[in-house]
């Protein structure tokens, strides 16, 4: 009889098997396509003890051992103020799947919440800047977030529709406030749902957002929101039975911007015009 296998290594196991077409391949797309990892690197893993986090967590545990070339991981929970329960959840799930984690404190949702506008852009903004913060001072060169292929979409839309710019969101880019730092999105390609398959096919459950805003919303009842993220996620789903690959067509359209034809565009904070090329 053959030792029965861990948890973790049952969860592994369906990463590399069941979910290799749905989360590996496309991890692995990314990492190459967009060439998010070179040898040496010391990367900080951000986990915020959601689903998106925490699958990220173990792919790149599974590309660490089988690469062909040697990098450093750290596995990082920021504890923003989270509740006693969500603290916990983490730790245990950090525990189940045989992750690592380092834990740090910080006051961000007594800050964010101290204030009733944009606190969800000011916690996001905080939260960036004392995970670099942690990871420099660790030795790491990059921290890695869990933003998936559906938060691209996501966002580009978004930006259209609320911000009246065409903006899309990189799958690296370099650290404007810590020199020497990068942030990279290896989940890049991943779909959301993909991710969610995963989790309830290995019965997992993981923290949300956890900040007053959520519980608000999930004491009464309302657990989607109505923020303009989950407005444009409704509209994608909408546009989905019309036309399958509505998703596809926008994920390539960032990739294949025709500047020719538009009459202006920004660079590096300037706006241009194409009167300046007519």
């Amino acid at each position: 009889m053959g030792r029965e296998m861990e948890k973790y290594q049952l969860v592994e196991r369906s990463i590399s098997k069941k979910f290799r077409k749905e989360l590996w391949n496309p991890f692995i797309a990314a990492v190459k396509r967009y060439e998010l990892i070179s040898e040496g690197d010391r990367i900080a893993v951000c986990i915020s003890g959601g689903k998106d986090s925490m699958v990220m967590a173990k792919l790149m545990q599974l590309l660490q051992r089988f690469s062909e070339f040697p990098f450093e991981l750290e596995f990082l929970v920021m504890d923003p103020g989270y509740n006693r329960e969500n603290r916990e959840k983490i730790e245990y799930n950090a525990r189940l799947l045989n992750v690592p984690i380092t834990v740090f404190e910080t006051d961000i949702f007594a800050v964010a919440n101290s204030t009733e506008k944009s606190p969800c852009y000011l916690c996001a903004r905080m939260r960036r800047g004392h995970l670099y913060s942690r990871a420099k001072a660790m030795g790491c060169n990059k921290i890695a977030l869990g933003h998936h292929f559906n938060d691209v979409i996501e966002t580009t839309v978004m930006g259209m529709f609320y911000g009246a710019q065409l903006q899309g969101m990189m799958p690296k880019l370099h650290s404007k406030n810590f020199e020497g730092m990068e942030l990279i999105r290896p989940l890049y390609c991943v779909h959301e749902d993909s991710i969610i398959r995963w989790k309830n096919y290995n019965g997992l459950d993981f923290i949300r957002c956890a900040c007053r805003f959520t519980e608000k919303l999930e004491a009464s009842g309302n657990e989607d929101g109505t923020s303009k993220r989950q407005e444009v996620k409704m509209l994608l789903r909408e546009l989905k039975r019309t036309n399958p690959d509505i998703e596809k067509s926008i994920f390539n359209s960032i990739h294949s911007v025709e500047l020719d034809t538009f009459p202006g565009y920004k660079k590096k904070g300037g706006l241009h015009s194409f009167l300046e090329e007519y």
